[in-house]
């Protein structure tokens, strides 16, 4: 054999070794990967927090505690997390605390604004408010309760399509949408 020969047989015989070397890797990464996939459920990280907490203070000294046995981070925008079964506090500065229990919600980290849904109770000194839905938001100082409303205290019970209550007011305002029909009011005693 002349010297280019000899050459031409090692840059070949390289090649070889290179080439068998990138398949070898190659499929190991591809087996790799096809293993990480069939075992998806257990391998991979979940974006669903069990037994989840929140909880903020307002420059006034009211206080925000929100409890979920579930969280899920929304994929599209990682501010918002979906809860299931909730329980919040809203503890007023010189009054007493508001409760809220649902089934679902959508929290906002960013502004701590919440959504309530599904089976809502509101309990605020002797006063409970039914509903199927709700918004709150701790920079408005604004609870809008809407969706088959029934707010009842110890003397009525009160049937109307919203109710909105300021927290830092204690206002309530109880309202139907069309001007035309009245808020119904059902006397206890």
């Amino acid at each position: 054999m002349n010297k280019k020969s000899l050459k031409i047989f090692l840059v070949l015989l390289f090649l070889i070794f290179l080439l068998i070397f990138y398949l070898k890797f190659f499929n190991e990464n591809k087996i790799e990967n096809n293993s990480l996939n069939d075992n998806k459920q257990t391998d991979v990280v979940s974006n669903i927090i069990k037994e989840i907490s929140f909880s903020s203070k307002d420059k006034e000294g009211n206080e925000y505690i929100l409890k979920a046995e579930e969280g899920e981070v929304n994929l599209l925008n990682d501010k918002i997390i979906y809860l299931k079964k909730i329980t919040a506090q809203i503890i007023l500065d010189n009054s007493e605390e508001i409760i809220i229990v649902s089934n679902f919600g959508e929290y906002n980290i960013e502004n701590y604004d919440t959504i309530f849904s599904g089976n809502i109770l509101i309990k605020y000194l002797d006063n409970k408010i039914t509903s199927n839905y709700m918004e709150f938001s701790l920079r408005k100082n604004l609870m809008t309760i809407t969706k088959n409303v029934v707010y009842s205290s110890k003397d009525n019970v009160l049937k109307a399509d919203a109710v909105e209550f300021k927290t830092d007011t204690k206002k309530v305002n109880i309202y139907m949408y069309d001007n035309s029909e009245k808020v119904k009011i059902i006397r206890k005693n």
